[in-house]
């Protein structure tokens, strides 16, 4: 039994699953748009629970999978050869049996919440496992990972509405862009590894770390700008925008914490203040609903 929970705290591990707070919260929120028009105006706690589930799922294989198609280059990169396959705590074959419960959990969350879910289902998969393999043949793969998490609200909307609208469009924009500017971050640190290796592509690479960086800088202004447009246009209150201006200073912050020739605070950037971003919005678009009604 020990060994059995070590392996399941291993698999955690391996796919950040703390990290599935960055898009979470982008889901709850057209979760929450979704059901302003619903008789009830609010979701039913089982539509709630699948979309976690389907959240889940989604994620846990996605990064399941990267890790297995991805180990024969993690074990040559500085960086990444302590993760789990390369340094041997998970076998591929331990990786490959979680991928296919998270597939088989994904499927079936979103079998449970409405047919058109089901039916795209497999199209939502193709981005979000075919990410993993952009990074071969293209250096706009931190976009390719912008818009497979991207499809998170617009899962989401489809979960609740079951049908599609603008608004969850918009979103997964918002997200496509956000997700795609911090990656393009996250890239830097390989930058050196990366013009080594001819394999493998990268904005980063592609246009040195100070032009990438200006480009990861104005993916953001571009998202903070479809927020307000979200918020105009769709009849948004006060807290959103408070949520919005907040969410500005954290976008700001963060790229304030990394220059070209500085990267010691990459992770805080990513990993802390992205973080925020989500949750901030969240926490707002949710009062603004509750309180401004």
């Amino acid at each position: 039994m020990l060994a059995l929970w070590r392996r399941i705290r291993l698999l955690l591990e391996m796919i950040r699953f703390e990290h599935t707070i960055f898009a979470m919260p982008f889901a709850f929120i057209s979760v929450i748009l979704a059901s302003r028009d619903l008789p009830a105006g609010v979701p039913s706690g089982r539509s709630v629970f699948w979309v976690v589930m389907a959240m889940v799922g989604a994620r846990s294989a996605a990064m399941a999978f990267n890790r297995l198609i991805d180990a024969d280059m993690d074990k040559d990169n500085p960086r990444t050869a302590s993760r789990h396959i390369p340094a041997g705590t998970l076998s591929r074959a331990q990786v490959s049996l979680f991928l296919a419960f998270t597939l088989v959990l994904f499927l079936w969350s979103a079998w449970q919440l409405n047919p058109l879910c089901f039916y795209l289902s497999p199209i939502a998969l193709l981005f979000i496992l075919g990410y993993s393999y952009t990074k071969r043949f293209t250096s706009l793969c931190h976009l390719v990972l912008g818009f497979a998490i991207g499809l998170a609200p617009l899962g989401a909307w489809v979960a609740i509405q079951g049908r599609f609208d603008l608004l969850p469009i918009l979103l997964g924009m918002v997200v496509m862009l956000w997700i795609g500017g911090f990656d393009i971050i996250y890239a830097l640190q390989d930058y050196e590894f990366d013009k080594q290796d001819s394999r493998l592509y990268s904005l980063p690479k592609r246009l040195g770390k100070s032009r990438a960086l200006l480009l990861s800088r104005m993916m953001h202004v571009a998202m903070l700008g479809l927020l307000f447009a979200i918020g105009a246009l769709f009849g948004l209150h006060l807290f959103y925008f408070i949520g919005l201006a907040i969410v500005t200073l954290l976008i700001v912050w963060e790229q304030s914490l990394v220059k070209p020739d500085d990267l010691s605070r990459v992770n805080l950037a990513f990993f802390t203040l992205n973080g925020w971003v989500s949750v901030s919005l969240f926490i707002f678009v949710l009062l603004d609903r509750l309180l401004m009604k």
